[in-house]
């Protein structure tokens, strides 16, 4: 067998040699890369599910402060408005008033010497483009002189709505005391934001009332 000094001056097999400087295996390479494949997926895993969370966040957050700038305008609308409907046949009646209604409908403006009336309606639809099945809240504004109808304006206020509610409830007149809107939404493209685990929709729920300025210092 051939010998080599190492740098100390002593002889070395060529056989030693050879095993201290081959590389690694085939086997210990696909383990490497098995092992490698395993973090590089845990890694990106983890980033999607905390990307998807941050997105989920920032949409419930988006919809929280629409849904918020949308019902304090209705609550200054009725706040503002007169001669509500829809209202109960008998406002004695407990089981008439206060009434559950999916719409509210009012005199938002008047000018007695030009005979113009604006009426302005806020109901609940179902969301012809909407693929979830939700609703949309929807405004209409109707003018009106001397009785006959100028102008109409329909628009949506909100849309991903699950429910709305307007609570009325009357006094002898009928004139309404109070308005409770109850409106539930569901957080805007969410549902677009699924990992390989369920993910379940946040909705959110406001629940606000107001009385017309009339009834103020009564």
């Amino acid at each position: 067998m051939r010998n080599i000094r190492n740098r100390h001056g002593n002889r070395t097999p060529s056989s030693l040699r050879s095993r201290c400087g081959r590389g690694f295996s085939l086997i210990e390479m696909m383990v490497a890369l098995g092992i490698s494949a395993a973090l590089l997926t845990a890694s990106l895993a983890a980033l999607d599910t905390s990307f998807k969370s941050y997105q989920q966040t920032s949409e419930t957050a988006s919809t929280h402060v629409v849904t918020r700038i949308i019902t304090h305008r209705l609550l200054t609308m009725i706040r503002t408005g007169q001669e509500f409907a829809p209202y109960p046949i008998d406002v004695l009646d407990a089981a008439q008033n206060p009434m559950f209604t999916n719409n509210i409908e009012f005199v938002s403006a008047e000018d007695e010497l030009t005979n113009f009336r604006e009426i302005t309606r806020i109901f609940a639809e179902a969301d012809p483009e909407a693929t979830d099945g939700t609703q949309r809240l929807m405004l209409t504004i109707d003018e009106f002189v001397d009785g006959a109808l100028t102008s109409s304006e329909t628009q949506p206020l909100l849309r991903g709505v699950l429910d709305a509610t307007f609570t009325l409830e009357y006094d002898v007149g009928p004139q309404l005391t109070r308005a409770t809107i109850d409106i539930t939404v569901e957080a805007s493209d969410v549902g677009g934001a699924s990992l390989n685990a369920n993910w379940d929709t946040p909705t959110l729920r406001l629940v606000a009332s107001a009385s017309p300025r009339r009834l103020e210092g009564r």
